[in-house]
């Protein structure tokens, strides 16, 4: 059974910085690209960044291009996400799933994970 289970979120104050992790397994994780979208109540869930799984290749959302960094171990089968110069705007929760797109989807979400970013 394909699983993610996210961690790592937590109350930060503006301009500080969070590492989010997440441990996959059920699936071949060296395999396929990863990715971690968030989400809002009311909003609908939006990429922040994704890496495929052979060169590293990475991709990410313009508003958090310069500030957020994607990473994975694949001997860990954990994708991580550091977040940087964190911004009121990044308040969601953050989740991660296997594939690049919708086309390569692997599992289904998970709990996810909360950041709230408040002085």
């Amino acid at each position: 059974q394909v699983q993610f289970v996210e961690s790592g979120g937590g109350l930060v104050q503006p301009g500080g910085s969070l590492r989010l992790s997440c441990a996959a397994s059920g699936f071949t994780f060296s395999n396929y690209a990863m990715s971690w979208y968030r989400q809002a109540p009311g909003k609908e869930r939006e990429l922040v960044a994704r890496i495929n799984s052979i060169r590293g290749i990475t991709n990410y959302a313009d508003s958090v291009k310069g500030r957020f960094t994607i990473s994975r171990d694949n001997a860990k089968n954990t994708v991580y996400l550091q977040m940087n110069s964190l911004k009121p705007e990044d308040t969601d929760v953050y989740y991660c799933i296997g594939g690049w797109g919708q086309l390569d989807r692997v599992g289904s979400w998970g709990q996810g994970t909360q950041v709230t970013v408040s002085s």
